[in-house]
């Protein structure tokens, strides 16, 4: 009786390796036919040197191979690309992308490689393709879009679609959607497969097609793209040239992509990252995308050290004030980022509805009146069990309640205020919005300590 064996992660990473260098490549494609997809071995490439990824992707057919590459993250794709020449690059891994994909890998290289890469590639329409994509930036529709797609002519008889979508299917990966275009390639709407196959041979697609459909133009922002297919359940969305041509289509997986890229780019600017950034990154680029926001967080410290200093004197006659100096900071810190926070979610989400920020403003000091009520009462029952003074007590309470206060309408006004001048409002919830909220806290704290203290 034999026992299968469960494949961890772990023994699949230790089986490649004892492949790769026993050189048995029939075993080794076994073993990959048999237990492991394209993104599995993207992930143990982390985990392998550079020369067994070349050894990898070099006994790999052609599809495997670009699979796995694409799903590596920018850093080690370039890494991997450095190692093979322009020509390579084109008939190994190119010429067999679809053209947004290929677009994305040709970006990471310097214009002169990417030039000698398009230069190599044996299919001429894909390369105008890819070509043309180029020159969209990646934050707007014509940098997710693919130009492989399925469309048929509205005059078309049914039986010209079949052998149309058979001939064009050869270059698209995935089908999604058929599009219906006229003479000039405007777009008119869709046809479903399911009515081609069911109508007759001779029925014209104009019978059985829907003028229903939702298209970009090239220059509609990422955000708006992705904000559309979330909302209206899409899988694929095409796009249109300023004339209403269709030119591409942008699938599900590029959205999502796009998304995860940004929310990595918003988690970095939250935790004080001045760039984007990975842990394979060297040294020096790891330290120039931190140092910026601690050497704000550091101008912040001096500045909190000058406000101590102004009131050297109440702290003298009331040392017991110093023992809650990091708690009003911290508690004002954390309000003022649960804010920021909140409004930078409804802003990436386009949840926030009206553009008037007076009733949002009006909900966020009610609950900031509410938490910081509680936990002034908390603080101000501690302070009377373990005996303080009650002007040191009540000091405290009104000094950490006003804190919650102004910083949580401080975390809510910032991020609008960021994203009306265009700029993120993910910055607001990193160490800009904590040391400006540390700040104020210890302003107010000693402020009223000076009022009730004397």
């Amino acid at each position: 009786m034999s026992t299968e064996i469960e494949i961890t992660p772990k023994i699949a990473l230790q089986t490649l390796r004892e492949l790769l260098e026993s050189g048995d490549n029939e075993r080794l494609l076994q073993f990959i036919d048999d237990e492991l997809y394209a993104a599995d071995l993207a992930e143990y490439a982390y985990d392998l040197s550079t020369e067994e990824n070349i050894q990898l992707l070099n006994i790999l057919e052609d599809k495997m191979a670009v699979a796995v590459l694409k799903d590596m993250d920018n850093s080690l794709q370039e890494k991997i690309l450095d190692e093979y020449d322009a020509e390579t690059i084109a008939h190994r891994f190119i010429d067999w992308m679809d053209s947004d994909d290929a677009v994305d890998v040709l970006n990471q290289m310097n214009i002169e490689t990417r030039d000698q890469v398009i230069s190599y590639m044996t299919d001429m329409e894909a390369s105008r393709n890819i070509v043309s994509l180029l020159h969209y930036r990646e934050d707007v529709a014509g940098g997710l879009m693919a130009k492989e797609f399925i469309k048929v002519n509205i005059n078309w008889t049914v039986s010209q679609c079949t052998d149309e979508i058979r001939s064009q299917a050869e270059n698209v990966t995935k089908v999604y959607s058929t599009y219906v275009v006229d003479n000039q390639e405007k777009l008119l709407g869709v046809v479903s497969l399911k009515s081609i196959i069911l109508a007759n041979a001779r029925t014209k697609v104009e019978k059985i097609y829907t003028d229903e459909v939702i298209s970009v133009n090239t220059y509609t922002p990422a955000e708006e793209v992705a904000q559309m297919m979330r909302k209206y359940d899409m899988i694929v969305l095409p796009v249109v040239d300023t004339l209403g041509r269709l030119i591409g289509r942008i699938t599900i997986d590029d959205v999502v992509d796009f998304i995860k890229e940004e929310a990595d780019k918003d988690y970095q600017l939250m935790s004080g990252l001045a760039e984007d950034v990975e842990i394979t990154d060297r040294v020096w680029i790891l330290s120039r995308a931190r140092l910026p926001w601690l050497l704000i967080g550091l101008l912040g410290g001096i500045a909190s050290s000058r406000v101590i200093g102004l009131y050297e004197g109440e702290l003298g006659a009331f040392p017991q004030m110093a023992f809650f100096m990091p708690l009003v900071a911290a508690m004002g810190g954390n309000a003022g980022v649960q804010s920021s926070a909140i409004i930078v979610q409804g802003l990436a989400n386009n949840t926030l509805g009206s553009t008037n920020i007076l009733p949002k403003l009006g909900k966020e000091f009610t609950v900031a009146l509410l938490n910081g009520v509680i936990c002034a009462l908390i603080i101000l029952g501690y302070n009377m069990i373990v005996g303080n003074s009650q002007e040191l007590a009540f000091t405290v309470s009104i000094a950490l309640l006003s804190a919650i206060v102004f910083a949580s309408l401080l975390g809510t006004i910032i991020p609008l205020l960021l994203n009306k001048f265009q700029i993120d409002p993910a910055i607001a919830t990193g160490p800009f919005i904590t040391t400006t909220n540390d700040l104020l806290g210890l302003g107010i704290y000693f402020t009223i300590g000076a009022m009730l203290l004397g």
